[in-house]
């Protein structure tokens, strides 16, 4: 699916942190976060990251959890990879829309280290260089 290792953001400042060290991620909202944040929100945040760090934010993806209206929302704002659950009510129509436009959409998100959790900071560069390695 994404070829370099997938990081958890919340905001601006984990942004930073995932850029610091200088090497291409995939940057993956908090789960559900299309919901509660927004798509704007994270379009937003997005386009702050590629100001910081071009070349270094690989790809993005937004957790639009089971809610097909915020993916679609998504999709009409130019999100190319986003995440919608199976169980998600007009999932199939969502997933054609996405097919016609060439856009990525996941079941399950990828394994991602999530920079809220207590010692992320400390294993940040680990993640980076092992789950990097096939990249």
């Amino acid at each position: 699916m994404t070829r370099h290792p997938a990081i958890v953001v919340h905001g601006l400042a984990d942004v930073q942190q995932a850029l610091a060290a200088r090497r291409p991620v995939t940057l993956l909202s908090a789960p559900g976060a299309g919901l509660y944040a927004g798509c704007l929100w994270w379009r937003s945040l997005i386009a702050q990251a590629q100001q910081l760090g071009p070349r270094l934010v690989a790809a993005d993806i937004l957790d639009c959890a089971d809610a097909p209206g915020r993916a679609l929302e998504a999709l009409r704002i130019g999100q190319r990879i986003m995440v919608l659950a199976p169980e998600a009510p007009g999932r199939d129509a969502v997933a054609a829309i996405a097919s016609l436009l060439g856009v990525t959409l996941l079941a399950q998100r990828p394994p991602a280290l999530d920079l809220a959790q207590p010692d992320a900071a400390r294993t940040l560069e680990d993640w980076l260089r092992v789950t990097g390695q096939g990249a």
